[in-house]
């Protein structure tokens, strides 16, 4: 058993040797901890790792004092070259509890998103990859529908498996304590409607159609969308961060282990909380912002309270209010199933709740303009 050539550091020491012709040994001696100044990993490949027809690599530790992570860095990196160099690492040499280290820091592999690309993929490759991620993303959204329906069909039929404390916690959640943003938001945006056509109508004298525009808008269109959008950043969010972090916490797994269904026990409940309480909400968002244009109409435009009162009357029928609530309700839904779908779909990491709230509003905001868009068509070809 011949030397090759000793590598000697104060207070950690290693050694290669030669024990056959395609094995090569590593001695390791001395202190091998973070103070210590050591040997690289870079020696052991110089001298056995990049010769020829070497095939195997094992230890010797008989030697060794004491050790800490320092060994284990070294370790690893030497198995990293072994496996690049198609050498095999034979680490039953080393002491135990190095071998349980090694096997638990190699037992996870790496997530592959943790290191950037070294290089940007072609355009070719990138079109190509967002339309596999653009079907598997509708492949789920189908498949978590298909849930849903199922989920709420049970609820129907009084078969669904859900808690009806947690359906009256959220709706609580979700309707009265939503009420200070909603007025605020609301109250500000009948102002700025009174506002701006406040300006417009006094060019022909007719002020009084001020009662006109706001009524309308907020009724028909305004109500909902601001309430819609509210609830997105609020709700939404809030829905996509519980079920993350359950997620993160295998709380979900826990539950198909009692024989639970997630979609039932909790998207469920907050898809029936948000359907019931987004409509009462834009109906008050419609009152709130009426009056927050009935400020403008009798303060700037001194127009008599009464007189605004029964213009507004005039100006507004049932079907406007109706139009409103089936968009409010429309979008009560698409906001519980934003949330709901990318909080099932979060990551086992902390960044990925975060990452999941805000898909859950992104998605939540643009369901909310497309539904919108689609029912304003659908009006106008019904002459609603």
């Amino acid at each position: 058993m011949d030397a090759i050539t000793p590598a000697t550091h104060p207070q950690g020491t290693l050694t290669v040797t030669r024990h056959a012709v395609d094995t090569r040994c590593v001695r390791l001696a001395g202190q091998w901890t973070i103070q210590a100044a050591l040997p690289s990993a870079a020696e052991v490949q110089a001298q056995c790792l990049d010769a020829p027809r070497i095939r195997r690599l094992s230890f010797e530790a008989s030697d060794l004092a004491d050790w800490d992570s320092a060994l284990l860095t070294f370790l690893l990196k030497l198995k990293e070259l072994c496996d690049q160099s198609q050498v095999e690492f034979d680490q039953a040499g080393l002491p135990h509890g190095v071998q349980r280290l090694l096997v638990l820091a190699t037992a996870v592999p790496e997530h592959q998103e943790a290191r950037r690309a070294s290089q940007r993929a072609s355009l070719l490759v990138w079109l190509g990859q967002s339309a596999i991620a653009m079907t598997e993303a509708t492949y789920a959204l189908l498949i978590f529908l298909g849930q849903v329906v199922l989920a709420f069909g049970q609820f129907i039929r009084g078969r669904a498996r859900l808690r009806t404390v947690d359906l009256w916690l959220i709706m609580q959640q979700s309707g009265a304590q939503a009420l200070p943003i909603v007025s605020l938001i609301s109250f500000l945006v009948g102002l700025i409607l009174a506002f701006m056509g406040a300006n417009q109508l006094r060019q022909f004298d007719a002020q009084i159609y001020v009662a006109n525009l706001v009524g309308l808008s907020m009724a028909r269109e305004m109500g909902a969308m601001m309430t819609g959008i509210i609830m997105a950043g609020r709700t939404g969010a809030a829905f996509a961060a519980q079920l993350g972090t359950m997620v993160v916490n295998q709380e979900t797994d826990a539950l198909i282990t009692m024989g639970l269904k997630p979609v039932e026990f909790l998207v469920l409940p907050r898809m029936l909380a948000l359907m019931l309480m987004v409509p009462l909400l834009c109906i008050y968002a419609d009152l709130v912002g009426i009056l927050g244009g009935a400020v403008v109409g009798v303060g700037m435009l001194h127009l008599g309270a009464a007189q605004y009162y029964q213009q507004t009357l005039s100006a507004l029928h049932l079907m406007d209010f109706v139009v409103g609530l089936i968009k409010g309700t429309v979008f009560g839904v698409l906001i519980a199933l934003a949330g709901c779908l990318r909080g099932m779909q979060c990551g086992r990491s902390a960044s990925a709740v975060g990452a999941a709230a805000t898909s859950a509003v992104v998605t939540g905001i643009v369901w909310i303009i497309v539904s919108d868009a689609i029912l304003t068509v659908i009006y106008d070809i019904l002459w609603i």
